[in-house]
């Protein structure tokens, strides 16, 4: 810890560069991890092998393989007990995918996982409410268990390994999600949520449930990565309360409220695609708001501008 401190002091005086102030770490993270540099002689055989220095060569799953040479492994164990490597490379401007014509407002929501300004809407799978069941039971098990027993250590890992698959579904959820987003439209805009406020209320267990940062913070790196445009705008626009045919803000609406009459030009205008088009607009993407009509009202409304294998694999975007 001194050492950090001192690296740290040292990056506000200029010697070195900045970084974060020193963290305990946290007791409840058992993680491990360990890093090999070019200078630990860490290589990859011909075999498909990974060689580390004073350990061998390790069976590796690859699941891709590596677009360039890697200059840093990092083995990371999790409290399942599975291990896990990370490679840190270079990647050149091939990866930019070819410019396409569609641009997408993205409204995340509960009800729905993702509305997008088109009128798609995606459902919310609810991995952890789905895995409920079998996660207190596994819970209870563990708790019955004598602290410092070996049964209860194995007990730990159980539950571990339960709550594993859960977070790797819905990981797995989130890239497909986003890479075919990414591989569909130039443009993508999304609101800026307050996650941590919403973890505070009652809908604390499905706002951790769906994911959103996790999910938006895939689609802003896959946007820099693939050559897409990535707009996020503040979470204070009333995208909820504009309707997106003729900019009338009707004022706030309780969450019940699904489906809304525009006051002022007539149609009947679905809440979740409305503000999808009204993300969109705000973010100065080009896209019809033809989607937040669900039925025509009284008054015709102008339509507006608003898995894993033993060998190395080809490289897929993720």
């Amino acid at each position: 810890m001194t050492f950090a401190y001192k690296n740290f002091f040292d990056g506000l005086k200029g010697k070195r560069p900045r970084m974060g102030a020193p963290r305990y770490k946290s007791r409840k993270d058992t993680r491990q991890a360990v890093r090999f540099t070019a200078n630990a002689r860490w290589s990859i055989t011909t075999g498909g092998k990974l060689r580390l220095s004073k350990i061998g060569d390790l069976k590796v799953e690859w699941s891709r393989s590596l677009p360039s040479a890697p200059s840093t492994v990092t083995v990371v164990k999790d409290a399942a007990g599975r291990y896990f490597a990370s490679f840190v490379m270079e990647t050149g401007p091939e990866e930019v995918l070819p410019e396409v014509t569609p641009e997408v407002g993205i409204d995340l929501g509960l009800g729905h996982f993702a509305v997008l300004s088109d009128g798609t809407k995606v459902d919310s799978p609810r991995f952890l409410r789905r895995a409920e069941k079998h996660l207190k039971k596994a819970q209870r098990a563990l708790s019955r268990k004598e602290k410092g027993s070996k049964n209860r250590d194995k007990a730990r890992i159980r539950v571990a390994r339960a709550h594993d698959r859960v977070a790797d579904a819905r990981r797995e959820f989130h890239h497909q999600l986003s890479t075919k987003l990414i591989r569909e439209n130039q443009a993508i805009a999304v609101e800026d949520l307050a996650v941590k406020g919403l973890a505070r209320t009652r809908l604390a267990k499905s706002v951790h449930d769906a994911g959103w940062s996790a999910f938006v913070s895939m689609l802003e790196y896959k946007a820099a990565r693939y050559g897409r445009t990535f707009v996020r705008i503040g979470r204070f626009e009333p995208t909820s309360q504009v309707c997106s045919q003729c900019g009338v803000q009707d004022g706030p609406k309780p969450l019940h409220v699904r489906v809304w009459t525009c006051g002022a030009c007539g149609p009947v205008l679905d809440r979740d695609i409305n503000a999808a088009v009204n993300v969109a607009e705000a973010a100065g993407l080009a896209v019809s708001a033809c989607g937040a009509q669900v039925r025509p009202g009284l008054v015709p409304a102008p339509r507006g501008e608003a898995g894993t294998h033993s060998t190395p694999q080809p490289s897929t975007a993720r």
